[in-house]
């Protein structure tokens, strides 16, 4: 997605209009870089603080939990309104490689180049997300998780969550219906967090961000290479669900529909 000047506004008359028909120009790739951190970062913020919260003011777990899912459901939403303009609000290397996988082959998504930029944006920003949560509520700003998160079916969870998420996105983007993304996505997010065994990580560089507390959100070191293996496998079960179930029709002489 590309930033669009706001319905209704007035263009001043001196502002250099593209040629109709051009494409517009695309936000420079230091701006997109920093949306992709600042919103991992805010994210991870989010989902790590707001369980912090939710464990000082309650013992009860489904409390917990509600409330850690609420404050995310609306943390990305924000998220993805305020960004998705800028560099597509991605916050996820699974979303940024299985877009890259999409448009390898001359598409207009992510490049190799925007990919080598876009993952460790996203991994240094979940990281600095949890260390920021952590101050915030006065814990130990790097404490490594002991929240094992190894079992089998947890594994089978984090599959589930990153197939959906995957098969939302690409399939949004498949019928033109992306400007739903912020709701829709969110609202996902939010119900995986209860119907999945893992809570619904869905993603590799939050998984890496919250091994580094020791709070409701982590997840232990030792977890987290099982967690991101199950991802990648998770996000390549999605974009085979969006080729069968978005398969683009063709027409009498042989040629893909439009």
């Amino acid at each position: 997605m590309t930033a669009t000047q706001p319905v209704g506004t007035p263009i001043p008359a001196d502002v250099p209009q593209p040629a109709p028909g051009a494409t517009p120009p695309r936000t420079p790739l230091i701006a997109r870089a920093a949306a992709e951190l600042v919103g991992t970062a805010a994210l991870v913020a989010v989902v790590v603080g707001s369980g912090i919260q939710a464990a000082k003011l309650t013992q009860d777990v489904a409390l917990q939990l509600l409330a850690n899912s609420t404050a995310t459901v609306f943390g990305l939403g924000v998220l993805i309104a305020l960004l998705g303009p800028v560099s597509g609000a991605h916050f996820n290397p699974a979303v940024t490689l299985a877009e890259w996988w999409t448009s390898r082959r001359g598409g207009s998504g992510v490049t190799a180049r925007d990919l080598a930029v876009y993952v460790p944006s996203q991994v240094a920003g979940a990281i600095a997300g949890a260390i920021l949560a952590d101050a915030m509520f006065g814990e130990p700003l790097v404490k490594w998780s002991t929240h094992d998160r190894s079992a089998g079916h947890l594994l089978l969870g984090e599959v589930v969550a990153t197939a959906g998420l995957v098969l939302l996105i690409f399939g949004l983007a498949r019928t033109d219906r992306l400007r739903f993304a912020p709701v829709a996505v969110a609202s996902y997010i939010g119900a995986a967090y209860w119907f999945t065994s893992s809570t619904s990580f869905a993603n590799p560089a939050v998984t890496v961000g919250r091994a580094f507390t020791d709070t409701f959100a982590g997840i232990a070191p030792a977890s987290v290479p099982g967690f991101i293996g199950m991802q990648v496998i998770g996000a390549v079960v999605g974009l085979a669900l969006v080729a069968v179930i978005f398969m683009r029709g063709r027409t009498d002489n042989g040629t893909p529909a439009a």
